[in-house]
């Protein structure tokens, strides 16, 4: 029997194509399908080309655009880039906006807001360096931007504003209509980043006067590698094209079109349309099932609104625990942590900086994204598995003295039996040594319990990633029975040979060195005194 795969709770970064979708576009991959070139004048060119308009009129319908006004990409990241840098350029190169002052060509100013995503972030960052201005709003506490902030932020010489639909990490809805309305006042266009609400909120390009509007197939259960740009027909003289080679899309994308991607995207609006407003009623539901279950955790404080939220988000953080720790610990779900567990970066969210958090709590916050699949049971699994995780990391760290759940941990190195056990075994004292600053992702507490120069006991108090628990707890076996002046246990380099640790994980394993260094040089404290700051009294006072 194969082992049961993890708990999908990862929706907002990308869905399974729904199995009707998937049937309906092998019909137009293989030789008894309709695999021709829409670009081909011949009756398989013409077959497909029918098929893909067919499918512009149901991504059209989705978001209650003319089907003419939809140009397909390759998903949002593209159309994202097509709407910010192709606008913006066509303007400037027009000099319409910069003649209307009577300033500079390069005037151009451009309102986006510091929550984007990195595929709204990195165009606008491009456009600076092409000379643009840019304004970069702040959400409230609870995530949105406000109509208010974009009101006053705009400028004569404002061009373009693009702002999100809906927060992908948050779940915060931001007021597109009140939006649109102020920027088409102002005469400056509006794009919109809807990659996480379209099929989930109700999209009318018209009633909210969006000018570009950006969204993908693979987040509503369609398929990956293609999504659509709306562009209104009165800015489309404006944009300009980012990609050449043949004029396809009417000039504004070149590129043979893949018709089976574009087919199943078509269907995948079409489905979603139709179940939108009974799905978002149900996720809804099953997100407050899973806040309750998780609410009167130690330090856990929800960083997506309560009102004007997507239904299917929920972004926690888990104060006094490391993110990455947490999320290594659940394998029964897979889910997305706030803060950087790749190589390359140990940043934490920067939507949630914006939001004013601190980078601890950046950095211990989940999201967890719900989708067609979720359902009750495993909500409940997901309840269980946090809360069991979460109170043991919470004991590693010594943050707390918890009582365990049903079937809780009691874990080896919690600051709680420390003394005890020291006193149990009848060693002279303790010595102690700390290293890192939790607010930079790791910080150690080791206490040795030493015996005529020999370690008897070692503790370990951890806030960091798994590998550095997983050496702590290498290190907690290995140094009983060591002199205590060396050890002779090696160095960080050792132990990353030793415990196959990822090289790039070295410099928080120097931390350790530090923390045992600092152990077997400090001070011998005495049987009775304390050595964990955990807040309780020594035992002899009363």
């Amino acid at each position: 029997m194969s082992e049961r795969r993890p708990v999908y709770l990862d929706y907002a970064a990308t869905t399974p194509t729904d199995e009707r979708v998937a049937a309906l576009m092998n019909q137009y991959l293989c030789a008894d399908g309709e695999y021709g070139n829409p670009a081909s004048t011949h009756a398989y060119g013409r077959a497909a080309r029918a098929a893909v308009e067919a499918a512009r009129a149901q991504v059209a319908l989705l978001v209650r655009a003319r089907a003419s006004d939809m140009v397909f990409t390759s998903g949002a990241t593209e159309a994202n880039n097509l709407a910010i840098l192709g606008l913006v350029r066509g303007v400037r190169r027009a000099g319409e906006r910069a003649r209307r002052q009577g300033g500079a060509v390069g005037a151009a100013h451009v309102i986006t807001s510091l929550i984007e995503h990195k595929a709204v972030l990195d165009p606008c960052r491009q456009l600076e360096r092409e000379g643009c201005a840019l304004t970069f709003l702040s959400p409230g506490a609870r995530g949105h931007i406000e109509p208010g902030q974009l009101a006053a932020a705009l400028r004569p010489e404002t061009v373009l504003v693009s702002l999100m639909h809906a927060n992908n990490e948050t779940g915060a809805i931001t007021d597109i209509a009140a939006c649109g309305e102020l920027c088409r006042a102002h005469g400056a266009a509006l794009h919109v980043d809807a990659a996480q609400s379209a099929g989930k909120l109700p999209i009318d390009v018209e009633a909210m006067q969006i000018d570009l509007l950006s969204f993908t197939a693979h987040k509503l259960y369609g398929p990956k590698g293609v999504g659509a740009l709306y562009v209104r027909h009165s800015v489309r003289a404006l944009l300009q094209p980012l990609v050449f080679g043949g004029g396809h899309e009417r000039g504004l994308r070149s590129g043979t079109l893949p018709v089976h991607q574009i087919v199943g995207f078509g269907r995948a609006c079409e489905l979603i349309g139709a179940e939108c407003a009974a799905e978002a009623q149900r996720q809804a539901a099953l997100r407050e099932r899973l806040w309750q279950g998780m609410a009167d955790l130690p330090g856990v404080a929800c960083n997506s609104p309560a009102t004007h939220c997507l239904p299917g988000i929920l972004n926690v953080s888990f104060g006094g625990i490391e993110g990455e720790s947490l999320l290594f610990g659940l394998t029964q779900l897979a889910l997305a942590s706030g803060s950087a567990c790749n190589s390359d970066s140990d940043e934490p969210s920067y939507v949630l900086r914006a939001l004013g958090r601190d980078r601890e709590a950046a950095q211990s916050s989940l999201r967890f994204s719900l989708g067609h699949g979720t359902s009750g049971a495993d909500i409940e699994l997901a309840v269980t598995a946090v809360r069991r995780e979460v109170l043991r990391l919470h004991r590693v760290a010594g943050n707390v003295a918890l009582p365990p759940e049903a079937g809780g941990l009691a874990v080896a190195g919690g600051a709680e039996a420390a003394g005890a056990d020291a006193a149990l075994h009848g060693v002279e004292g303790w010595t102690v040594g700390e290293a890192g600053v939790r607010e930079q992702g790791t910080w150690l507490r080791l206490e040795l319990g030493v015996r005529a120069g020999i370690i008897h006991s070692a503790k370990w108090q951890v806030y960091g990633c798994p590998h550095t628990q997983r050496v702590c707890e290498w290190l907690r076996e290995q140094l009983p029975g060591r002199a205590l002046a060396d050890p002779a246990l090696g160095g960080p380099h050792d132990w990353v040979r030793a415990l196959k640790v990822p090289e790039e994980r070295l410099t928080r394993l120097l931390l350790i060195e530090d923390a045992l260094r600092a152990a077997c040089t400090a001070p011998l404290r005495p049987q009775g005194q304390e050595a964990y700051n955990t807040g309780r009294k020594p035992e002899h006072e009363h």
